[in-house]
């Protein structure tokens, strides 16, 4: 069974495809700036890339060009035909309250991913054009949509109500949502796996440019760090997280409008905003590591934030089977995990630093001495969580 994955933003396409017997990667490939007069394509497949830069007006020629080149890369091409797709499954950022797991694309699932366009207004009316795309470059096939917010529908209402106007709730749906939840779900699974226990107690931090972190308890998820969109939470890339919303009032007496505190909250706070340098924690750290004084601040309050998280969860958790690190943060900067985790120890976890390197493409367990806490590396894999999730729905 071959099933397609796709996620479509407002100008790029992401693609993969998966041969699910026995869940390898056939090929994979990026369409960007989508919409201007020369996209470009970086297309892989059995060792080969292919570049290539021409113009894609629009999801249905982005997707139409993905599934061409599906056809006619490779020797031989991972697929024959349109009709060796079993199914196509499809990244959708912004579920509400609607779905609490994956479904078979339909008329209603359409309307209702719409209507949650209001929540997500730069994501989901990308993503539904992706859907619509391949509904009508693969007529007939299965189409399923995977949902960031689904695996955060079991918190209970505590966790997701802010303590806001009731009426806002009701009326304009203003509640935490949570995102990153195929991310957290997927190494959830893993670490219960790795763990040999199928309902864990875990606490999964994804750390990239987007940063979240999720508790769960015996499997389900019970809190997680962002709320109506992306922005509340940890230090980003370029995200601010959690600030005092009374800085908004402030700064919009002082002169600035609407859309400049927006663009800056979500554009130019985070580790840019801290650091003046840029949104890559690589960049910043050599930064600091050159004394700049601004960068090691960055990384002081990005590790300060995650590690106050950590340690409400693990109060709210009381007891933790694992910590679990993903992303590109999260996997490759040693340094970062060190400083989170870092005077931790009454809590649980003590590190044994002189093992904590992780170099491949693989779970690993970061050596502990004394603790009751593991801590894990779990690289993670949304687009097979969404293939998985396709070839479940549509068997």
């Amino acid at each position: 069974m071959k099933i397609l994955v796709i996620n479509a933003g407002s100008s790029s396409i992401k693609y993969k495809l998966y041969d699910m017997a026995d869940r390898t990667e056939r090929a994979v490939g990026l369409i960007e700036r989508i919409g201007e007069a020369q996209s470009t394509i970086v297309h892989q497949c059995a060792g080969r890339e292919t570049r290539l830069a021409e113009p894609i007006p629009d999801a249905d020629k982005g997707v139409a060009r993905l599934v061409e080149l599906l056809i006619t890369v490779g020797d031989p091409p991972p697929l024959s035909s349109p009709s060796d797709v079993a199914g196509v499954g499809h990244r959708v950022v912004h579920g509400g309250e609607a779905f609490s797991e994956s479904v078979v694309v339909d008329e209603e699932v359409l309307a209702t991913i719409a209507e949650c366009a209001t929540l997500a207004p730069l994501h989901n009316p990308a993503n539904l054009a992706g859907l619509h795309a391949s509904m009508k470059i693969l007529p007939g096939k299965p189409q399923v949509a995977v949902f960031d917010t689904a695996f955060f529908q079991t918190m209970p209402p505590a966790a997701y109500h802010y303590a806001l106007p009731y009426e806002w709730y009701d009326k304009y749906r203003v509640r935490r949502y949570g995102f990153h939840g195929t991310s957290h779900r997927y190494v959830a699974m893993r670490a219960a796996e790795l763990l040999d226990k199928p309902r864990p107690n875990l606490i999964t931090l994804h750390l990239g440019n987007g940063c979240s972190m999720s508790c769960i308890r015996a499997g389900k998820a019970i809190d997680q760090t962002m709320g109506l969109t992306p922005l509340e939470g940890l230090v980003m890339g370029t995200r601010s997280g959690d600030f005092d919303p009374a800085i908004i009032f402030h700064l919009i007496r002082q002169g600035l409008s609407v859309d400049e505190v927006r663009t800056s909250l979500e554009k130019k706070s985070g580790l840019l905003g801290v650091s003046g340098v840029s949104r890559d924690l690589r960049d910043v750290h050599q930064a600091a590591e050159a004394g700049n004084e601004r960068a090691a601040l960055a990384i002081e309050v990005f590790a300060h934030r995650a590690r106050k998280y950590l340690g409400a969860f693990l109060a709210e958790l009381g007891t933790c089977d694992a910590v679990v690190f993903t992303g590109g943060i999260g996997e490759n900067a040693v340094f970062m995990r060190e400083k989170i985790i870092s005077e931790l120890a009454p809590l649980g976890i003590e590190l044994d630093v002189k093992s904590n390197d992780h170099r491949d493409n693989e779970p690993f367990r970061i050596s502990t001495e004394g603790s009751r806490t593991a801590v894990w590396v779990i690289p993670t894999n949304e687009e097979l969580m969404i293939a998985r999730d396709t070839a479940r729905l549509i068997s």
